[in-house]
């Protein structure tokens, strides 16, 4: 016995350790054990009392059967000595002493006047016996009875005289029922040591199965909690059990993500400290450059001022859009869901970039295939196409287009933007959706924008319970089909 960090702890033979706190009694292992015990231990004592009572009832039964056969012999012979009017037949007199010894009980002949002619006791020889039995018996109905707390049975048997079988008396018998007991008490003896011989086994063995079955648990604990001082290379395999099994997969999977979450937060912290460093330090350059001459001309001040205005825009678009990441994560539960008409709502997004795709000559068409009306946070929606569209317009080619397409079924609506553009390499459309990842850094510099917007598109579909997927081909074009529910899923 050893104290650590202030708990008691009891190291049992088999290494199980149980710290007796208030915890144990809601711990698994106490239900198991609690479990085991009773699913063992109640059939036992179920089978424990039932054979007490069978044996009880048997005994009973038997005695009851042998006792009324034994009167039913003698209350014959009684009337072949005709000894209700003469009781000095020594036979007679014998045979009820000798059941009386037997048995270690009494018997009482009763005459049909209910009078007791003969008491093996010899204590009511001359009195009235008025009992229920006894009268039942001289209509013609033999009685026993079983008194339990006084221990004894008694048995009534008639008396008839010759061929008419007319009932002139009535022979009652009582027995003691002491032999019964005796062995009921043993019985009970032997039974509750093999019930506690039972109960002492069964404790071990629910002890054991319970700390069998709670260790892989232990395992997985203590591998979750490890996550708290950092992450682990080592992966957890844990098969003892079908269920651990599983648990030790989603663990392994829940730690690959952790992992992953991690090394994507430290990308992120690096792209935006790069993407909001880069304008600065162009506007730095731009701002020496004219700190460092003298009587500049007033075309090349304009010119550099108008870089530096350019970059402050920039800078501001990323941080826009990087509070606007920041928001669709901290308000995923505060949406404003209303029914909104999704047809209308992509034909004012088209209407909108229509000046930007002229620029390009890019053909925007918008194809519906019935009205869809549906429950979603119109601005966020109208963000994630906004981008769709946008992108689509931004990495096409000169006289290209972009194809939008609105269909539904009696549970989702699909939009479907596709164009003709330069396409993304098969290796980057699985990283399209992080933030900041560019697929052609240099190119996209030229286009501009902050590598935000697929990012920005990718939470408000997934806010909406949604789900967005991309298909393309390098040089040819580029697909993006967004699936959102008619109805808000809360």
């Amino acid at each position: 016995m050893y104290i650590r960090s202030g708990e008691l702890v009891i190291i049992s033979r088999d290494n199980f350790h149980f710290k007796y706190n208030g915890k144990f009694l809601k711990s698994l292992r106490f239900c198991i054990i609690l479990l085991i015990l009773a699913v063992s231990m109640i059939p036992c004592f179920a089978a424990y009392s039932g054979i007490i009572k069978a044996y009880e009832t048997r005994a009973v039964s038997l005695r009851t059967a042998d006792i009324q056969n034994q009167c039913t012999i003698l209350s014959n012979q009684l009337n072949s000595y005709n000894y209700l009017a003469d009781t000095s037949s020594e036979v007679i007199n014998a045979n009820l002493t000798q059941l009386t010894n037997i048995y270690n009980g009494r018997v009482m002949v009763i005459n049909k006047d209910l009078g007791v002619v003969k008491d093996t006791y010899g204590l009511d020889e001359g009195k009235t016996m008025v009992s229920e039995d006894v009268v039942r018996c001289m209509k013609g109905n033999c009685t026993n009875y079983y008194d339990k707390k006084n221990r004894y049975i008694e048995v009534t048997s008639p008396v008839t005289i010759g061929e008419s079988k007319e009932i002139s008396g009535v022979m009652l018998a009582s027995v003691s029922t002491d032999t019964i007991e005796d062995s009921i008490k043993i019985l009970r003896t032997k039974g509750s040591t093999i019930l506690g011989i039972v109960f002492v086994l069964m404790l071990g063995l629910s002890l054991f199965l319970a700390n069998w079955i709670v260790k892989p648990l232990h395992k997985i604990t203590e591998s979750i909690a490890d996550v708290s001082e950092g992450y682990d290379d080592e992966v957890l395999h844990v098969n003892t059990f079908t269920e651990t099994r599983q648990l030790s997969e989603a663990f392994n999977k829940m730690l690959g993500r952790l992992k992953q979450l991690d090394e994507t937060r430290e990308e992120f912290v690096s792209n935006v400290s790069h993407e909001l460093k880069t304008p600065l330090t162009s506007m730095k350059v731009l701002a020496d450059s004219l700190l460092s001459q003298e009587n500049v001309p007033i075309e090349l001040y304009q010119e550099f001022m108008g870089d530096i205005a350019e970059e402050i825009d920039r800078e501001n678009h990323i941080i826009t859009d990087l509070l606007t990441l920041v928001k669709m994560d901290k308000t995923a539960q505060d949406m404003n869901i209303k029914s909104v008409n999704i047809n209308e709502l992509l034909e004012q997004i088209l209407k909108r970039l229509k000046p930007i795709a002229e620029t390009k000559n890019v053909e925007l068409v918008l194809e519906s295939f019935r009205p869809v009306t549906a429950d979603i946070d119109e601005v966020k929606l109208t963000l994630a196409f906004s981008n769709l569209v946008e992108n689509a317009i931004k990495y096409n080619y000169d006289d290209g287009w972009v194809h939008v397409s609105l269909n539904a079924d009696h549970k989702y609506f699909y939009v479907k933007v596709a164009d003709s553009g330069i396409g993304i390499p098969e290796s980057d459309q699985a990283h399209v959706f992080e933030r900041f990842y560019r697929v052609d850094k240099s190119h996209s510099r030229e286009i501009g924008g902050t590598g935000l917007g697929l990012a920005i598109a990718r939470n408000a579909v997934l806010m909406h319970r949604g789900s967005i997927k991309v298909y393309s081909i390098e040089g040819e074009g580029t697909t993006f089909t967004v699936r959102i529910p008619l109805i808000h899923v809360v």
